[in-house]
This record gives structure tokens, sequence and C-alpha cells, in this order.
């Protein structure tokens, strides 16, 4: 394959997005949201890999965290993989990693990003179910569920396991 082959094979590939993003939570268990500006619903800290850059999924979620709320902190482990499929964009892999759990220190150190950002909350599961997007909402159960269970990362599809002999979610 010539080098002018390559290049025309490489520019015809589908394109995929990346994205991270980190859950903090505090001594009490509740997750640390905020509330963007541009959508109804809220998130957590993070945003696009920048991947012209080099980035990877890891750097992505702390850069995206300073930018954000004002905190470097550098992620931890892992804690789940989504695949979505987009409709009105490219598909869609997101990275979730565990931020651990703030003292009130940090807490008392977090500066909201005005241009995309309102505000920031600390909310029980219960009450972040309401205010999460379906897909975010799916995503981020599958992760504080690998966090309880103190297993290795999950891997999602639109937010669910996989489906079928491979998968542990089954049939859809």
């Amino acid at each position: 394959m010539t080098t002018t082959d390559y290049a025309t094979y490489i520019a015809g590939l589908p394109r995929v997005l990346a994205g991270a993003g980190v859950i903090f939570r505090d001594v009490a268990g509740r997750i640390l949201l905020v509330e963007p500006n541009y959508r109804d619903t809220w998130v957590l800290p993070g945003g696009t890999v920048e991947s012209d850059t080099g980035e990877s999924p890891r750097q992505a979620a702390r850069r995206e965290t300073l930018e954000e709320i004002g905190l470097d902190i550098a992620p931890g482990p892992l804690l789940a993989v989504d695949w979505v499929r987009g409709s009105a964009r490219p598909p869609l892999v997101s990275y979730l990693f565990d931020g651990g759990v703030l003292d009130a220190e940090q807490f008392a150190a977090i500066r909201v990003q005005e241009e995309e950002l309102l505000s920031w909350r600390l909310v029980h599961w219960d009450e972040a179910e309401t205010m999460l997007g379906e897909g975010l909402r799916l995503r981020v159960r599958g992760a504080l569920d690998a966090l309880e269970g103190g297993r290795g990362p999950v891997e999602l599809e639109d937010g669910l396991p996989p489906a079928g002999p491979a998968g542990t979610g089954g049939p859809r």
C-alpha cells in the first residue's frame, strides 16, 4: 500500500468522539454534579478528549476538572467505558474515572467555570437519577456499581452491559 493509498484509507475511516468524566464523592456518599448553561440536565465534571493534541482520556478528565471546577486532581481508577451510538453525531466512547472522596477543604476550593457552568451540587443517587440525562444516568449507575462492588471497569453500550453471550446484559 502506498502512502497515498494509506492516507486515503485513513481519511475514509469512521470518526469516533471520545469523552471523559470524573465521579467525585463526599464522605456521605453524595456525588458532585455540575449544572451546564447549555443543556437542561446536570452532568459530571468532564468533557471532550482533545485528540489533536495527543491527549488521553485520563488527561482530558484531569484538564476538564481543572477548567470546570478549579480542582487539579489526578483521576483514580477507570470505572466504566461506554460505547454510545450516534445519530445526530458520530459515535462516542465515554470514560468515567473515580475522583475519590473529597474533603471539606477541596469542596470549599471549587470555582465553577462561568462560561459553561451555572453551579454545582452534592446529591445522593436517588436525586442524581432525576437530574441526569438518561444516557449519563445509566453510565454513572454502571460506574457506581463497579465502584461499590470493588471490581474493575465495566464495559457498557449505550449505558448498559453488552447484550448477547459474550456480555453480561443478556438480550435487550
